[in-house]
Order: C-alpha cells, then sequence, then structure tokens
C-alpha cells in the first residue's frame, strides 16, 4: 500500500472508517491501522485478506451495498471501553514472527513499548480499550503487566465494565496475572472480555477465586455485572 497517493488512502481511511474497520486518526498515511482495516474489510467480503489494494478491492470498498462491520449489541448502560472491546472479538495474533498489525497500532498509538504480539498482551488491549473509553484516566503505570493494573483508576465491585485483575501461576508466589473487562457474573465465576485469550480477543469465564481485584475510572459510576449462567472456565490467558 505505500505506492498508493495519499490522497486514495485519505478516502479509504474515510469509508473503512464509515464502515467500522478503521478507529484511528484520518492522516493519508498507509501504516499498520489502515493495513489491518482493508484485510478486515476484504476478508468480510469474500475477498483474500492480505492488504493489497487493486480495482476489486477498491470497487468493493467504495460500493453503496459495502457491509459495515457487525458489532455485538451492548448491554444496557454498557460503558464506551467496553463496546470498544466488543469491536475486536475474535481478533487474533498471528502465528510465528509476524504480529497482528492491529495490535501493534494499539501500542503505537499509546507510545507503549512493544515488540510483537508473541509478548502477552491482555494490558495492551485493555489499555486500548481505556484509552479510547476513557480517555481522561492516567494509565502511569506498567500497561504491559496484569496485576499492574491494580493501580489503575479506583477500587470498584464486580461491576459491569470493570477492570478486573486475575492471578495466574499463583496467587502470591508469582508476578503472571491477567486482565479483563467484567461482562457477567455468577455465584463461581466472573465474565470477561480480554485479550490473549487462547491468543484472541474473547468472552470467557474466569473463576471468581482468582479474581485480585476490579478497579474503574475515578468517578465512573458502573451497574452491577449482570447475572448469566457460568460456562466453561478459562484456561489459557497468555
Amino acid at each position: 500500500m505505500s505506492d498508493l497517493p495519499m490522497q486514495l488512502v485519505t478516502a479509504m481511511q474515510h469509508r473503512l472508517a464509515q464502515l467500522g474497520d478503521y478507529r484511528l486518526r484520518i492522516d493519508g498515511l498507509p501504516g499498520p491501522g489502515t493495513s489491518a482495516a482493508i484485510v478486515a474489510f476484504k476478508e468480510r467480503h469474500g475477498l483474500r485478506g492480505r492488504d493489497f489494494v487493486g480495482p476489486l478491492t477498491l470497487e468493493a470498498l467504495f460500493a453503496p451495498d459495502a457491509k459495515p462491520v457487525l458489532v455485538p449489541p451492548a448491554a444496557e448502560g454498557e460503558p464506551p471501553w467496553l463496546v470498544e472491546a466488543r469491536r475486536h472479538l475474535g481478533l487474533r495474533e498471528v502465528p510465528g514472527r509476524a504480529s497482528n498489525p492491529a495490535i501493534l497500532t494499539w501500542a503505537r498509538d499509546l507510545d507503549q513499548w512493544y515488540p510483537g504480539d508473541d509478548v502477552a498482551w491482555c494490558g495492551l488491549f485493555v489499555a486500548h480499550c481505556m484509552s479510547v473509553g476513557a480517555p481522561d484516566e492516567p494509565q502511569d503505570f506498567n500497561r504491559l503487566g496484569a496485576r499492574a493494573w491494580l493501580a489503575y483508576g479506583q477500587n470498584s465491585g464486580i461491576q459491569l465494565g470493570a477492570v478486573a485483575v486475575f492471578w495466574r501461576t499463583h496467587p502470591t508466589t508469582s508476578w503472571h496475572g491477567h486482565v479483563a473487562l467484567v461482562t457477567g457474573s455468577s455465584r463461581d465465576a466472573i465474565r470477561v472480555i480480554g485479550g490473549n485469550q487462547g491468543d484472541a480477543v474473547t468472552e470467557t469465564w474466569i473463576s471468581r477465586g482468582r479474581l485480585l481485584g476490579c478497579r474503574k475510572p475515578h468517578g465512573a459510576d458502573l451497574p452491577p455485572a449482570p447475572d448469566a449462567r457460568t460456562g466453561a472456565l478459562s484456561t489459557d490467558e497468555a
């Protein structure tokens, strides 16, 4: 895409934004965010999933019947950062040495050092969602460290959209953790949307026994997490 004129890239970004594939700054520059949006658009329209833009791609992109991104419906009272999280359900890291450009774009936009998606990215996913939905709340800690999110904002109960921090390996003798956003709860578990869950953005259940704490932006008025029947518990968050 680097050989495309800036005017065309700008028009593509505007159109991809209309369809819900592109959520970054419209700057006319063919960066990784634009490439990821093109790939997602092409795959949704039955075209080969690569960032090459030729006549078939342009015809499909600017066609009046181009299909927008289908976003799962938001629950009543769902905060904007959780709406943003739902937009990325199904996004997967790239196996091997390559990385999903969307994940790298989150890091770039946050001015966050991040070498590639073989490094755990649950914290990066939450950082992206919270920067979109609560841009005024500081993230002045190691955002890539899941347990570091216990320093975010203010304490919260198990509420809809709360940032939930869980232990992995061991609750006290290990630094390993996982961070995700609360979407529901049951007596035994908490339902969350998170990144790096089975190497993807998914909605899953995590045992309440693993919860270290929940946080929310200062002053955020969050409703209780809706009750739901417990599903299969996650066992793979890294």
